[in-house]
């Protein structure tokens, strides 16, 4: 299983704006340079996190991008979702009847990863990062 590359640049950039939690905006030259990766590409999957409502834009000569939810509330699966969307990450194509095994085999794996990603919340991983 593999999520793409903006979904590790966003879950990256997320995680430094929760540990930075500053009201003040950060820049997405500044973001992007600390992740060493284009803020061109970086501005799209930023426009993506503001789409999902987790982080907002602020214009201007000090603009930038800051959490518009609480940071004790952005779970990993939220960022996975705001990127990647929310279809199944396997789909039988397969005609064989109504329930295939494979797929509530793969459904029931997929829900346990879920969960867990739905519980890890980015905030308890500022504070392990800080602590090191």
């Amino acid at each position: 299983m593999k999520f793409t590359k903006a979904t590790n640049y966003a879950l990256h950039t997320m995680l430094m704006l929760v540990t930075d939690s500053s009201v003040k905006p950060v820049g997405v030259q500044q973001l992007a340079e600390a992740q060493q990766v284009s803020p061109t590409y970086l501005s799209k999957i930023l426009t993506r996190l503001v789409k999902a409502g987790m982080i907002e834009s602020v214009s201007g000569a000090n603009g930038g991008y800051r959490l518009s939810r609480n940071k004790d509330d952005i779970t990993f699966l939220d960022i996975i979702h705001a990127i990647e969307g929310t279809n199944s990450l396997f789909e039988c194509d397969f005609v064989h009847g109504s329930e295939c095994l494979i797929q509530a085999v793969m459904r029931e794996a997929e829900e346990k990863m879920e969960s867990h990603l739905k519980h890890t919340k980015l905030v308890d991983l500022a504070q392990k990062q800080a602590q090191i």
